[in-house]
């Protein structure tokens, strides 16, 4: 039975320095990731809030022209 985690190691210790650095820095951060799951549904109620709230008509809406003039001004 092949063991993967062994089998990554080995392939990790043939990259050049800075990529093995750049790996275990992409491990070592996914171990503090929130699971896409809650992420996800953090999102939702997000959307619900906002929803809620236009409808409500409690935040303020900015015509899509002047949005987009704006980011243009910004990013030219």
């Amino acid at each position: 039975m092949v063991d993967i985690v062994a089998e990554l190691a080995d392939r990790g210790r043939a990259l050049a320095p800075e990529d093995r650095s750049r790996l275990v820095e992409l491990l070592l951060e996914s171990l503090h990731e929130p699971p896409l799951s809650e992420i996800e549904a953090a999102w939702d109620a997000e959307i619900v809030r906002r929803v809620e709230a236009y409808e409500k008509g409690e935040i303020a809406t900015h015509a899509a022209e002047d949005v987009f003039a704006e980011a243009r001004r910004l990013a030219p």
